[in-house]
This record gives structure tokens, C-alpha cells and sequence, in this order.
């Protein structure tokens, strides 16, 4: 069976949505810088060897609409190469190096541009979200009374059979589906603040000591600038400060702007081909793609998606958490991914260990190659051989991967 490696990754920076650096980049004018620097780092590749790309973007609309894959391919002058994007929300590029690896393994093709984008900015806001979901859905306020409450010590909505039919609706606010995980896991205010500061001192030592300038593709903006560092770190950031920003969807809640990952744009690439045709082509490989795992649970505690994902993906590939040097598991609230961890198993100084979307940005559809390309610098930085990208999915999902690092 042919092998699926990773011959190249780029990322561009991540801005702040709306008032931040990349506010007035087009979404595919991003997507294909990155596809484009992607591309380059493999001359070596006939451009007639790439079957397909695949982009992934959370909420393909607006800019980011029309098929937006076949928009970038048909902007870079490959009228050739087909496009497909993908929608699995916040693992949208990471179902788009799955579908690559699959596609590899089955025969069907030599080499795939996978990727994502996501940008903020330039879509319209819902008025559910610009309201946290909250009065806009006439069944919403009581399903969110049932999440917050397990009157008499009874079994919380999620696991109630008797509500199954007076469920919220999927994409309920995710403020709120971390809200249910950290009353449901009883992860406290100063748990979620703790760990935010962690990632907060993390990317600072990345900024520091060269990490991230490495990790970034620059990106040139219509008026000529180059940003080329991300927006979101902020070194200063104190348990003291934090403790003082109010909870952001619940009155009594813990879960505030500063315990969990900010609104973003953003863009990434990967090339995945046939491990076989690479040599061939003398194309060292950066990873081989050991397996993928995907999962479901209640929308409710959508958080905790990644556990079931990443056990399944482990046990795919034949390894344990003792087996990983590193893992990237996406940090869209400081209280899911400290369940995730803890369940998992996995040891902190294994964990994220240049900040994660706390500090660094969470743009949906880029989020998966994101990771990606940051867990294989990352192994390379640490001479790590096996490392994990997971994260939760709005709508309750989970998805995980597994890589093996060879250069």
C-alpha cells in the first residue's frame, strides 16, 4: 500500500479578525500566496503530478464562497488543477490532508495540495454570534438552562435520553459549549487563566528565540507592507490581568476574552504525496502521515472532542501517548483542552510547547495545516519523531492526527 508523506508546509501569519493586520487581504489572494509558497519549496514537482487541491475553510461564504479552492488554483495561473473545499469547521484542513491520505493509500493519485483559510474580516457576522446565540433561537434559552444546570444531581442534558428530542441547536455558541465542559469537568476560573498564561509564555519564548519568524511565511499587503509575525501573542499577559477580564458568556461563567483563542485570519498549505514518487523525484519527505481518527459527541460538550479522536488515531498507528514528543491540540478554550490533556494522559512539556490558539489565533479552515506545519517545525526544532494534531470541532466533532517525522 503506498505511503502518504509531507513534502512541505507553509503558513502565513494570523491576524486579528477585523481590526487586525490581514483585515484587508482577500481570502483567496491569502489562500494562494500560501499554496503558492507551498509549491515552491518542491520544484522538483511536476505540476502536472498534483491531482487535486483541497481547501478548508469553517464558513465558506462571501469571499470565501464559490468554491474557493478551484478560485485559488485558476488565480495561480494551474487552470488544470482541480479544487474541492472543505467545511468540517475548525478541522477543515485537517479533513483536507485526511482526504489527501486516503486518496494516496487507495492508488488514486501522486501528490495533493491540502490547505486551508479562513478570514474573519471579510465575511459578514451573524447576528446569533454578535449576540453569543443568546435570544435568538426561541428554544435556545432553554436548552441553555438545561446545560447549566443537573438539578438533584441528576445526569446533565448531554446524557439525558428523556431530552433527546429538546436538544439545542448544533452550532450552538461555542462560549457556551465550554461553559457546559468546564462545569461538567469542574475546571475552575484560576485552571483556565493558569493555562492561558502558559501559552501566553510559550509563544513569547517562540518569539524569542526565533520559533515563529522560522514557522511564518510573510505575507505582502496591497499597500506593500509585509507582516510576517502574528497578532496575537501578548508577552506581557499576568495571571493578575487576567483574573480581572469578566466572563464573556455567562454572568457566573469562567470562560472570558482572555482563557481562550480570539477571532482570526489567516491561511496554510501542505503538499502530500506518494512517499515513493518523492523519491523518485529526490524530494526528502518532512513527515510520513501515520493515521487519522475522527469523532462525535453530544454538541453540547463539544470541547471534548479530541479524546476519542486521538485514542482512535493512536491505535491506528500502533502507538501510545508514551510515544508522542509532542502534540498540537488546538486551543479554542482553555476549558476543554485541560480535560483533553488530562484524559489523554499527555504530560504539559509535551503539550503546545510554543503557545497555542490562546495566544496564536484559531482561523477556522487554517487551523489543521496550521498545526501541522507547527508540529513538524517543532519536531525538527526538538528532534522529536512522533508527534499528534488534534482539536475539537464545532457542531461536537473531534479529529486527529498522527505524523512520523523524517527530516
Amino acid at each position: 500500500m503506498p505511503e502518504a508523506v509531507i513534502v512541505a508546509a507553509a503558513r502565513s501569519p494570523i491576524g486579528r479578525a477585523r481590526k487586525g493586520s490581514l483585515r484587508d487581504v482577500r481570502p483567496d489572494d491569502l489562500a494562494a500566496a500560501m499554496v503558492r509558497a507551498a509549491l515552491d519549496q518542491v520544484p522538483e514537482l511536476p505540476v502536472e503530478d498534483v491531482e487535486d487541491l483541497y481547501l478548508g475553510c469553517g464558513n465558506p461564504s462571501g469571499e470565501q464562497g464559490f468554491n474557493i479552492a478551484r478560485v485559488v488554483a485558476v488565480s495561480l495561473g494551474l487552470d488544470a488543477l482541480p479544487g474541492a473545499t472543505i467545511s468540517r469547521h475548525c478541522a477543515s484542513s485537517l479533513q483536507t490532508t485526511r482526504m489527501a491520505f486516503h486518496a494516496i493509500r487507495a492508488g488514486e493519485g501522486l501528490a495533493y495540495v491540502s490547505g486551508g483559510v479562513e478570514c474573519v474580516s471579510r465575511i459578514a457576522r451573524p447576528a446569533d454570534a454578535q449576540a453569543g446565540g443568546r435570544g435568538e433561537n426561541p428554544r435556545y434559552a432553554a436548552a441553555m438552562a438545561r446545560s447549566a444546570t443537573r438539578a438533584g444531581g441528576g445526569a446533565p442534558p448531554w446524557e439525558d435520553p428523556r431530552l433527546s428530542g429538546e436538544l439545542p441547536d448544533v452550532y450552538l455558541a461555542m462560549g457556551q459549549t465550554a461553559e457546559n465542559v468546564a462545569q461538567h469537568r469542574g475546571i475552575s476560573r484560576r485552571e483556565q487563566d493558569e493555562f492561558a498564561v502558559r501559552s501566553q509564555r510559550a509563544a513569547a519564548r517562540a518569539l524569542d528565540d526565533g520559533f515563529w519568524a522560522e514557522d511564518i511565511t510573510p505575507v505582502t499587503l496591497p499597500d506593500g507592507t509585509v507582516v510576517a509575525a502574528d497578532d496575537g501573542p501578548r508577552p506581557g499577559t499576568t495571571l493578575d490581568r487576567l483574573a480581572g477580564l469578566a466572563p464573556v458568556f455567562r454572568p457566573d461563567g469562567t470562560v472570558t476574552a482572555g482563557n481562550c483563542c480570539p477571532l482570526n485570519d489567516g491561511a496554510a498549505a501542505l503538499v502530500v504525496m506518494d512517499e515513493d514518487r518523492a523519491g523518485d523525484l529526490g524530494i526528502t519527505p518532512l513527515a510520513r502521515i501515520r493515521s487519522t481518527g475522527v469523532s462525535a459527541l453530544s454538541p453540547e460538550i463539544m470541547g471534548l472532542g479530541p479524546v476519542a479522536a486521538c485514542r482512535l488515531a493512536l491505535r491506528r498507528a500502533g502507538l501510545g501517548v508514551g510515544d508522542l514528543d509532542l502534540a498540537e491540540i488546538n486551543e479554542a478554550f482553555a476549558a476543554q483542552v485541560i480535560p483533553v490533556h488530562r484524559d489523554l494522559g499527555l504530560d504539559e512539556d509535551r503539550l503546545n510547547v510554543h503557545g497555542g490558539a490562546i495566544a496564536v489565533g484559531h482561523p477556522f479552515g487554517m487551523t489543521g495545516a496550521r498545526l501541522t506545519a507547527t508540529l513538524l517545525h517543532g519536531l525538527r526544532v526538538r528532534d522529536g519523531q512522533f508527534g499528534l494534531v488534534s482539536m475539537c470541532v464545532a457542531g461536537g466533532q473531534g479529529m486527529a492526527m498522527v505524523v512520523e517525522r523524517l527530516s
